[in-house]
């Protein structure tokens, strides 16, 4: 029972938010992500944190406020569109993504590899699923393994809803239903600005020491898979811009660990000039470097 509020506020908001427009739940989400941004504390410090990075040490105090103020409004639309889709209303989503860079995967996919989608938490990540299914790419993804077992189950159904087809991190056969999936030429999206699992590998990220996930860079050298950078932006109003960025170049020499230390920062390298487009739209509102905690 100990699962069943936190599920039972995540089915609530759903229900609710699914009863309006889009228009009004995005500005909806936009107006209570900025409007939470005056009461969320340490957070926010820490949102300033990441947009002081983002934004260079020399912008001035107030624009890496307002900066971090419009990161929280957008966070706060992803969560309502996430709450307002369904399955039915996924032909409209993909009609409003405006796609380019397609022409980094058609060559993965002419020549038979597989293809890694390595998005970070920008914009609406669940969007390049449905967006791949339309054009007859099906992704697998991996879902976090959450303690409340009931809001994973809600999490995982709503990944199958935008056409990803989920595993989840940590059970035995997931790492073997990735690598198969890729050494059959299929396509694998990771979510991998993040080291959730405190195991990842050294990188330079804007300028200072952190960690990265291994896993994308580690999958595309094991498998000979595209590792792509995606950056699924949302666009002004409705709709989304989906960047797809060219592959990047894995080392074929060396040690494997050496191969997978130079992918993952060549992945840090693109994500700096990724985030640097559109600094806002990045969720992270979490310690992501060292120095973050105190």
């Amino acid at each position: 029972m100990s699962d069943l509020p936190g599920y039972l506020v995540y089915r609530g908001l759903s229900g609710v938010f699914g009863l309006f427009p889009e228009p009004l739940v995005r500005g909806a989400g936009r107006g209570l992500g900025k409007g939470l941004s005056h009461v969320a504390g340490e957070r926010f410090a820490l949102g300033k944190r990441h947009m002081r990075r983002a934004l260079g040490p020399d912008a001035p105090d107030a624009e890496v406020e307002a900066a971090t103020r419009e990161m929280f409004a957008s966070y706060g639309r992803y969560w309502a569109e996430v709450f307002w889709f369904r399955v039915r209303r996924k032909e409209e989503v993909v009609d409003r993504a405006r796609v380019t860079g397609l022409e980094h995967l058609d060559d993965a996919r002419e020549q038979g590899r597989g293809i890694i989608l390595a998005l970070p938490h920008i914009g609406n990540w669940d969007v390049a699923g449905a967006v791949a299914e339309a054009l007859e790419m099906p992704v697998m993804a991996v879902v976090e393994d959450l303690p409340n077992r009931r809001i994973q189950e809600w999490f995982y159904d709503t990944r199958k809803a935008f056409g990803i087809d989920p595993v989840v991190a940590g059970e035995p056969e997931t790492v073997r239903k990735l690598l198969r999936c890729l050494k059959d030429g299929g396509v694998v999206a990771l979510v991998s600005d993040r080291d959730v699992t405190g195991s990842g590998v050294d990188v330079e990220f804007f300028g200072e020491k952190t960690t990265m996930p291994g896993g994308p860079a580690a999958m595309a050298d094991r498998t000979g898979a595209a590792m792509v950078p995606v950056a699924p932006f949302f666009a002004e109003g409705a709709g989304y811009d989906m960047i797809i960025y060219p592959e990047l170049e894995l080392p074929s020499d060396g040690s494997r660990a050496d191969r997978v230390r130079a992918g993952t920062q060549a992945y840090a390298d693109a994500l700096e000039e990724i985030i640097r487009d559109r600094p806002t739209q990045w969720h992270i509102m979490v310690p992501n470097w060292p120095s973050d905690v105190p």
